[in-house]
């Protein structure tokens, strides 16, 4: 070390040398950027990413190496040679490139290590390749152990330096540490093997070349290699400005609503969790709006999409203006938003959600209409209502859906009573909606039989859902709840296939009816659903039925009569339910061909003891038979009803007395015969 200091000391020029070091430092900077660029590169960006390295640290050996020569006192006349001073440089960049593309390769530490190994070869290499142009009027020897010593201070400070590099145990001083063991690197070898060269002069000379020379020399390399360097900095500094706004950019996109310009649900949760964090420590409350608005489903519907865009870009904008710098108001998709604010009092809450419930009902104009959405608003407050931002948003959102319900003028704070059922039917719809994605669900079918000959005239189907945890739940409480839900069509559709299925399975031509509820029939697409259902089932048209009520006829009448005509077309048919009750209207009777009416089972019920309710059957059935319409009476459960009904003359019966319904069809003996199927009068008692 003392031979190295003093070989630094006496032999060298301090201010090339300082010069040197300079541009060594300078060249470690870059490479340490670029090769941070290959290794998160991959493909074609790894392998110019590492090309560059390269360059850069072919430059930096090459530039650092001539300098420090020019800064040596050789004491003899001193000549390079042109060709080994440029394949040098080509040395120390293509060994460059293979040690830093081994070391990229993987991940893990012995690829670094073998790859600075290699660089550091390559140091080695291009200083000796360098020394051998190096042509002086004197007789040159080496020391071999100096030699030796340089060759392994070179590989191993450069595999030290791209093992740090490479590892996330020292993340801290990484980039700092790999730096300065790539200068050592270069430094050692290159002043530990000047010191072991030693030159015997043939002629005698103070100075091989004059200062004025070598300075010009060392400020042109320098200059050379600095534009180098300086050229590859600026690409890795700029790769990082682009990389770190494009991701600002992608954070932006996947924190904000592309529409709106408010943050969508991953941004709000950031935000809540934000605004929940001081309240915690600090005295406070942080209040939840849950908004759903109430009439912009009518707005796409009468005037389309961009209308409908434009209603939400003008109700987030008077929202965002009614709030104050701290709150937060969001959009998590379609026409549902949030909105969050601390305050410290009742008042401060309830004059935020004035503000906020003002610049929902304001009118808004857009394009040449004036529209009046308003919105069901719902309130939590941490900490009295929940003590976390899930539940606090749960319960927010319990509020807003009985803010809907209710149809409230104004914001429903959440109430753990009057909620509680909300949630119940939330929690039903979920397991709904996975019975339905998972065949969880039953069909059961009660047989339809003629009074007089007693022939099975078809099945009805009816829908069964027996919950892993509740147990059986009927339909009057699942159904309303899929129509609340938006499960209806799916629950419908699911219903039809499974009956139309089962129904090919019997061994017998019985026709099946399953029920349309009004949501169904007023979506455009069922008759379409019915003669796809129809061909990949296999079933006939004339075995199926569908059976509606005649209020989901007069919820938009001549639409629905449209799509019943549409139905029937297919050789689908169409039995008219719960006649009797409701509108009860002779006109839809006029308007379209029922294949059946079904008498309400109301009336049934009070056979035995009410004259009007016979009398009431009594000319239902002379209706019947006037339009040739057959008239079916549910609700048969006792043979006193069903005499009534064979002595009015009644077509079709159906009830528990001919059969409870099950999950397949009932056990029938064949009539005399070819044809349907049908109970002799001693099995009537036995199915009941």
């Amino acid at each position: 070390m003392i031979d190295v200091a003093l070989c630094i000391a006496t032999e060298h020029d301090p201010w090339l040398v300082a010069l040197a070091v300079l541009i060594c430092c300078a060249g470690a900077f870059a490479i340490v950027q670029m090769f941070e660029r290959a290794r998160v590169a991959a493909g074609l960006q790894r392998l110019g990413w590492s090309f560059l390295t390269a360059v850069a640290a072919g430059a930096t050996i090459w530039c650092t190496h001539f300098v420090a020569m020019l800064a040596f006192d050789a004491r003899v006349p001193v000549e390079l040679d042109p060709v080994l001073t440029i394949g040098s440089m080509i040395v120390a960049i293509l060994g460059s490139l293979a040690g830093f593309g081994i070391a990229g390769a993987r991940r893990g530490l012995l690829l670094p290590g073998i790859g600075g190994a290699v660089f550091g070869g390559a140091i080695s290499a291009m200083h000796f390749m360098g020394m051998a142009a190096y042509r002086v009027q004197g007789l040159v020897s080496w020391d071999t152990g100096y030699v030796i010593a340089s060759v392994l201070c070179a590989s191993v400070f450069a595999g030290a330096a791209l093992i740090v590099l490479s590892s996330g145990r020292v993340e801290r001083y990484r980039i700092a540490g790999g730096i300065a063991l790539i200068v050592v690197a270069i430094a050692t070898l290159h002043f530990v093997a000047m010191t072991a060269l030693q030159i015997t002069p043939l002629i005698n000379s103070e100075r091989a070349l004059d200062p004025q020379e070598s300075w010009a020399l060392a400020l042109a390399t320098a200059l050379v290699g600095l534009v180098v360097i300086a050229g590859g900095i600026f690409a890795a500094l700029i790769d990082r400005q682009t990389r770190s706004e494009a991701m600002c950019d992608l954070h932006h996109m996947a924190t904000n609503d592309s529409l709106t310009g408010l943050p969508n649900r991953i941004g709000f949760q950031t935000g809540l969790a934000r605004q929940l964090d001081p309240a915690r420590k600090s005295p406070g409350d942080v209040a939840l709006f849950a908004i759903d608005l109430d009439r912009f489903k009518e707005i796409n519907d009468l005037h389309g999409h961009k209308p409908g865009d434009e209603v939400l870009v003008q109700l987030a904008a008077r929202m965002r203006a009614a709030i104050g710098a701290d709150d937060m108001v969001a959009r998590l998709g379609g026409d549902e938003f949030v909105a969050v604010t601390r305050f410290a009092d009742r008042v401060a809450l309830l004059a935020f959600a004035g503000r906020l419930d003002a610049a929902l009902k304001a009118p808004l104009s857009i394009g040449h209409f004036e529209a009046r959405v308003g919105a069901s608003i719902g309130v939590a407050v941490y900490p009295h209502d929940a003590r976390d931002a899930e539940t606090l948003a749960n319960n927010a959102d319990l509020a807003m859906f009985r803010a809907k319900c209710e149809n409230s003028p104004t914001p429903c704070f959440y109430d753990a009573e009057l909620d509680e059922a909300v949630r119940e039917r939330r929690d039903l719809a979920n397991d709904l909606r996975g019975a339905i994605e998972n065949d969880e669900l039953e069909v059961h079918y009660q047989l339809q039989a003629s009074v007089t000959t007693r022939e099975i005239t078809g099945y009805e189907a009816l829908l069964r859902w027996n919950h892993p945890e509740r147990g059986a739940i009927p339909p009057a409480t699942f159904v309303p709840i899929a129509e609340e839900h938006g499960l209806i069509l799916a629950l419908g559709e699911w219903v039809l296939r499974k009956a139309c299925a089962d129904a090919v399975s019997w061994d017998h031509e019985s026709k099946v009816a399953v029920n349309v509820s009004p949501l169904q029939l007023a979506h455009a697409d069922l008759p379409r659903l019915f003669h796809v259902v129809l061909l990949e089932t296999g079933l006939s048209p004339r075995r199926l039925e569908i059976e509606l009520t005649e209020s989901a006829i007069m919820a938009d009448r001549e639409r629905a009569l449209h799509v019943l005509r549409q139905i029937k077309a297919l050789g689908i048919g169409v039995a008219l339910d719960d006649f009797g009750t409701g509108y009860s209207s002779l006109e839809t009777l006029r308007a379209f061909p029922f294949d059946k009416i079904k008498l309400d089972r109301l009336f049934v019920s009070e056979l035995e003891g009410s004259p009007q309710a016979t009398a009431i059957i009594r000319a239902v059935l002379a209706l019947g038979r006037s339009l040739s319409i057959p008239i079916l009476a549910e609700g048969i459960e006792t043979g006193d009803q069903l005499d009534v009904l064979i002595r009015e003359g009644c077509d079709e019966v159906q009830g528990f007395l001919l059969g409870h319904p099950g999950p397949s069809p009932v056990t029938m003996r064949p009539a005399e015969g070819a044809g349907p199927k049908q109970i002799p009068p001693e099995d009537a008692s036995e199915a009941a």
